[in-house]
């Protein structure tokens, strides 16, 4: 079964990256969630990435604020694909986050979404998508939820 993991920096990202974890369960994707911090425990990130592959992981979605090194830390250490979800948690009201993960360096990509709930809700379409080009049935759930938002 394909595999996403969602991780957030703090406990406190939680509510914002909420939606992430209830549309991947609306598509039937296989989920689980993680707290690893880019700053406060480096190692955990550095093992998380370099593990990742071979432990099925096939999407990371990486949520943070302020600085928010973490997915690029992440992408950093895997080749699998990492999506970022700024958040907004200070004065700059995310973009600094949004800025943080979309200037990567050539060579290590990390596709970035919009700031606050909206990148979180589009992080698990963009999933579904990546993951679709491989399983069907996450191709037809995606598809099928974007047909009803053609009769909306």
């Amino acid at each position: 079964m394909p595999k996403v993991v969602v991780v957030m920096g703090s406990k406190s990202d939680n509510e914002i990256i909420k939606p992430t974890m209830e549309i991947l369960e609306n598509l039937g994707i296989d989920h689980e969630v993680k707290i690893i911090s880019a700053h406060r425990t480096p190692e955990k990130a550095r093992q998380f990435g370099l593990s990742a592959k071979n432990n099925g992981v096939e999407v990371i979605i990486a949520a943070a604020g302020c600085a928010a090194h973490l997915p690029g830390v992440l992408a950093s250490w895997t080749t699998i694909p990492v999506i970022g979800v700024p958040i907004s948690v200070n004065e700059l009201n995310g973009v600094d986050a949004l800025y943080s993960m979309s200037q990567m360096p050539a060579g290590i990509p990390v596709a970035t979404v919009a700031i606050g709930s909206a990148g979180a809700k589009n992080a698990a379409y963009l999933a579904a998508e990546i993951l679709g080009l491989k399983y069907d049935a996450i191709r037809q759930a995606y598809e099928n939820y974007r047909q009803q938002l053609n009769q909306a």
